[in-house]
């Protein structure tokens, strides 16, 4: 059955690649992302499959999310599934000198743009008793590793607003999960190392890392399931992956 699904932070990495996979179901999108240029490419690649619809917003605006999210077309007003997908790390630096604008980035985005996504889309699905949340977060959600303080933080936040969602909407026929994926290459060492694209390579160097696509695989598993199964927590790591910390590199 063709649902209509919307992801935050669908202009690269893990959210454009899902934003295929589900057009690959046969899945209309509506995608999100600041830039617009990146929206309208997208949106243009799968819309010979889809109906593809574009939001240009930044997440931690709550008054741009509000607005964009109630003025949908009739067409894609029912919305059945959310990918919070939108987050990023800013910085790797010890607690003692961390950038407080590094900080306010990583709360804003992670943890307030999801609730904002989030509260937005939510009342129509317990008004309808039907929808499928999937949370994106990340290992660093479980763990916490050296210099990852605040990210790791925001990410623990995550996995408490995704327990936390789970339990409220019990009985409301939705399907709440998370994804925490460990080492991913996409352009999240590149925002962390601001531009330094020599380190940020070096991350994913001498062994092979997650992609996008291997999340977006996931991604398609859990809203195939069956409406009585509900994938409710996946931690989902490269074979050289031990922990945030051990990492084989040959």
């Amino acid at each position: 059955m063709t649902k209509t699904a919307l992801i935050t932070g669908a202009t690269s990495g893990i959210g454009r690649a899902a934003a295929k996979a589900l057009a690959a179901e046969g899945h209309n999108l509506i995608i999100c992302g600041r830039r617009k240029d990146a929206l309208e490419e997208l949106a243009e690649e799968l819309g010979n499959q889809v109906n593809v619809h574009t939001l240009r917003f930044d997440v931690r605006h709550k008054e741009e999310v509000n607005k964009a999210i109630q003025e949908l077309p009739q067409e894609f007003s029912h919305i059945d599934i959310l990918v919070n997908n939108a987050g990023n790390a800013h910085g790797l630096d010890p607690i003692h000198t961390g950038d407080l604008e590094d900080w306010d980035a990583m709360i804003d985005i992670n943890v307030k743009g999801l609730l904002y996504v989030s509260n937005a889309v939510l009342p129509q699905m317990a008004e309808r008793k039907s929808g499928h949340i999937i949370n994106i977060g990340s290992i660093a959600g479980k763990e916490v590793y050296p210099n990852g303080n605040v990210y790791s933080a925001s990410k623990h936040a995550v996995d408490a607003i995704n327990k936390g969602m789970r339990i409220d909407l019990n009985g409301l026929g939705i399907r709440v999960g998370a994804i925490n994926p460990g080492l991913v290459e996409t352009g999240f060492s590149d925002v962390r190392f601001k531009g330094d694209s020599e380190r940020a390579k070096s991350v994913y160097e001498g062994y092979q890392p997650l992609t996008p696509e291997d999340i977006a695989d996931i991604i398609v598993f859990m809203v195939t399931r069956p409406p009585h199964v509900n994938v409710a927590d996946l931690l989902v790591l490269p074979t050289a992956q031990a922990s945030s910390t051990i990492l084989h590199k040959e």
